[in-house]
């Protein structure tokens, strides 16, 4: 209502310009998009300027070999038409890849199911888990309200659990073991623990087994780490090294191109990689993505960049 009084009638308020700071969104606030990704899209979405001369020396060589490998994995060369309904097959191997590179542990692309965003992949999570108020999720507090908003939606039951401002909003097993419980008692049948990474990742992992609950792990920010000291490391990568193989663990971890350095919230790209479930619960889950038909290309091709991005190339001299 403002910004169109504003429009309206410049001199109306003491201010011309509204920043909206209410959600991360940094492309609105001036920040510029990474030009490697635009050049590609641009390429991908009219592959006919790639055999103009001019191209060469507007697009970079990186960006025009990218897109070229992108353009041959898309059936039809369309970036218009429907893909497959879990992603295309050529993006999921490179995002498969990417992880395979990224935990030094093996991952398949039909693990992988692409999204437009982490938002659609956390909500169909939520469908399949929460089959009445009785079913509960834990949930930290503070938390992205997505996860909140979504369990309500699905008629489930949340289940708080809450981090240590003390401690760098840390987690506590034991304050896992005591929400877990007063559920419990309250009748609740806990299902599944949204997680952000968290110093203390084996004890976590440990506790989902032991519990037999699905461990969802939100993974978007795993490019925003400023202190030297600290590394991302991936839930399926502590798992793995627990020695916990695809069977023992119920394990999904999402990822969008809006957080991390890109911020490309409006093409709404993202994906979840789906490990430990046996053939049914992968039916059902592949059945909700066909209701959607397919995420959006985009987004796909962003998702697949922002996996793999250009390499450093370091010639000896």
């Amino acid at each position: 209502k403002l910004q169109q009084e504003i429009q309206a009638k410049p001199k109306a308020y003491p201010f011309q310009e509204i920043l909206y700071c209410n959600i991360g969104n940094p492309q609105s606030l001036g920040q510029k998009s990474i030009t490697f990704f635009r050049e590609v899209l641009a390429l991908c979405d009219h592959p006919a300027i790639l055999a103009k001369s001019e191209t060469q020396a507007l697009f970079s060589v990186d960006s025009i070999e990218r897109a070229r490998k992108i353009l041959d994995q898309i059936p039809g060369r369309a970036t218009g038409a429907y893909s497959h309904s879990q992603g295309i097959k050529g993006l999921r191997d490179t995002i498969a890849a990417a992880i395979e590179a990224r935990d030094g542990f093996p991952a398949d692309p039909n693990d992988i199911f692409m999204t437009d965003g982490a938002s659609p992949a956390v909500h169909m999570m939520m469908q399949l888990l929460i089959r009445s108020e009785k079913d509960g999720i834990l949930c930290p507090i503070p938390q992205y309200p997505l996860y909140s908003a979504s369990i309500a939606l699905h008629g489930g039951t949340l289940v708080p659990y809450y981090l240590d401002e003390a401690t760098g909003w840390g987690l506590e097993v034991s304050e896992l073991k005591k929400q877990l419980q007063e559920a419990k008692s309250n009748g609740i049948t806990v299902r599944a623990l949204v997680v952000l990474a968290e110093e203390n990742q084996k004890a976590i992992v440990e506790f989902c087994k032991e519990e037999g609950l699905v461990l969802l792990a939100d993974e978007v920010y795993q490019e925003n780490v400023y202190v030297p000291e600290k590394k991302f490391h991936s839930f399926k990568k502590v798992a793995r090294s627990m020695g916990y193989g695809e069977k023992d663990i119920h394990l999904v971890s999402f990822q969008s191109v809006s957080k991390g350095y890109y911020g490309e919230y409006g093409k709404r790209g993202g994906y979840m990689e789906v490990t430990g479930f046996g053939a049914d619960v992968r039916e059902h889950i592949y059945k909700l993505a066909s209701v959607n038909l397919c995420s959006n290309i985009t987004g796909q091709i962003l998702a697949s960049i922002v996996m793999s991005p250009p390499k450093v190339i370091y010639f000896a001299i």
